[in-house]
Formats: C-alpha cells, structure tokens, sequence
C-alpha cells in the first residue's frame, strides 16, 4: 500500500511539470511573436503650431512695443522644411511693417472694444498718482507700462503724466518723451475703435484729461 501512495505522488508532480511546460510554451510563442518588442515608431508633424485665435485681413492689432498696426498680408513660407504661415503687420505711426509668425500670436492682442475705451476715458478723468520714488524708477515703470501691450496701463501713464500744460519748463525732457509716447500709442487706439478723425479723438482725450483750457488759452 505504501508503494502505491508514492506512485500516485510522483504521478501529480509529472502532471503539474507538464502543465508549467505546455504554459512556458506558449509564453515563449507570445515573446516569438514578430513585431511584439518593437516599439511604434514617432514620426514628427512637419506643421506649424497654431494658437485658438485667427487674424484676418485688414484688422486692426495691438504689438506691445509698437502699438497698434494693421494686417497687410497673410503670407507662408518654408522654413527648415517646415510651412510657416505669419502676418505682415503695418505700424503706420512708426512707418513700420512687422512679420509675425501665426504661431506666435501671444505678442499680439485684439483692439480694445468702445467698453475699454470708456473705461480708459474714466481713467484720464481721475487724478494722477504722485510717487515720491526717484524719477530714474519712475521712468522705468512707466515705460514698462507703455510696452505692456494692456491699454489701461497706457492710460495711466497718460494721466499720472498729464500735467495740464503745453508748457516744456513744466517737464522735464524724459517726462515729456514718456508721456507724448503713451499719449500717441493710446490715441491711435482710440482713433481705430472709435473709426473717428486724429483731430476729435485729441479733443476727447484731451477734455478727459482737463487739457481744454489750456488749447483754448493759447489760441
């Protein structure tokens, strides 16, 4: 009896081994499998990215620092056997044509809507901020400020160096550079909202920013 029990053993034991071979069989089969270690190859878009927004034609773009321009052309060009798409903006104040690759639209924002121009216009209207800060400082924020591209900050700078007067005694060369530079930016944005003449958009600003009586007065 004994004999039998270890028979009957030994039996199992063969059966579990063949079982593990048949499974390493198919294992191996799975691994023999052209194709299964290779990894899928990446091919690389030759595109150029684009951002969610699109210019068109004969609009009307902020550059930060240059200010507003109109879109001329949409041209394409290869470059490094890559398509790149970029925008041909004109700088009318500056007599300045600008190229703008389309995929780097982020320099670029829309002009403002008639809301934001009313708001710039509150702006002009409040009293200007004295810092006692060193002009060296000053001037280095507000140009900061004017080549940020934001037109609110741009009417700040307008009203902080507003100083009620066309006399140069009154400001200082840098001062008067600063605020005839920020002061131009923002009344040709105005101009290109607005879709009025150099002349009456000059007449509002200058009525928000109390500038009336002084032109009346040297008339």
């Amino acid at each position: 009896m004994p004999k039998k029990k270890k028979v009957k053993k030994v039996k199992k034991v063969k059966k579990v081994k063949s079982k593990n071979k048949s499974i390493n069989k198919i294992n191996d089969k799975k691994t023999n499998v052209p194709g299964a270690d290779e990894k899928p190859e990446i091919k690389k878009i030759k595109k150029q990215p684009t951002e969610k927004r699109i210019y068109n034609l004969k609009d009307f773009v902020v550059y930060p620092k240059h200010g507003v321009g109109k879109i001329t052309a949409i041209e394409k060009a290869t470059i490094g056997e890559i398509d790149i798409q970029f925008y041909k903006i004109l700088v009318e104040k500056e007599k300045l044509t600008l190229t703008v690759p389309i995929n780097q639209q982020s320099k670029l924002r829309p002009i403002a809507s008639i809301n934001q121009i009313n708001k710039c216009i509150s702006i002009l209207k409040t009293k200007p901020k004295i810092k006692r800060t060193m002009w060296s400082r000053r001037a280095q924020e507000y140009d900061q400020k004017i080549n940020s591209g934001k037109i609110y900050e741009l009417a700040e700078v307008v009203k902080d160096l507003n100083k009620n007067t066309d006399i140069i005694a009154d400001q200082s060369y840098s001062e008067r550079q600063l605020f005839e530079k920020a002061y131009e930016r923002l009344k040709s944005e105005f101009e290109a909202v607005l879709k009025v003449s150099p002349e009456d958009v000059q007449k509002k600003m200058d009525k928000a920013l109390g500038r009336t009586k002084i032109s009346e007065d040297t008339q």
